[in-house]
C-alpha cells in the first residue's frame, strides 16, 4: 500500500467533499437545481482551499 502525507489526504478529502456533500444533501433534503449544487460545490471548494491554507501553512514553516 502507498503511504500518503496528511496534507494529500486533506486534498483527497475536500475533492470529494465538493461532489459528495451536495449529493448528500439531495438525500436529505429533496432534489437541488443545478445552481444550488454548484454554488454549495464553490462554496466547499472554496472553504476546503482556505484550510488547506492554513494546514500546509502552518506545517511548511517548521519546514528547514
Amino acid at each position: 500500500l502507498p503511504t500518503f502525507e496528511v496534507f494529500e489526504v486533506a486534498i483527497l478529502l475536500v475533492i470529494v467533499a465538493t461532489v459528495a456533500l451536495p449529493r448528500f444533501a439531495e438525500f436529505v433534503v429533496g432534489p437541488l437545481s443545478f445552481g444550488t449544487r454548484a454554488l454549495a460545490g464553490v462554496g466547499i471548494a472554496v472553504a476546503g482551499g482556505i484550510a488547506l491554507y492554513l494546514l500546509y501553512n502552518s506545517s511548511a514553516r517548521n519546514e528547514p
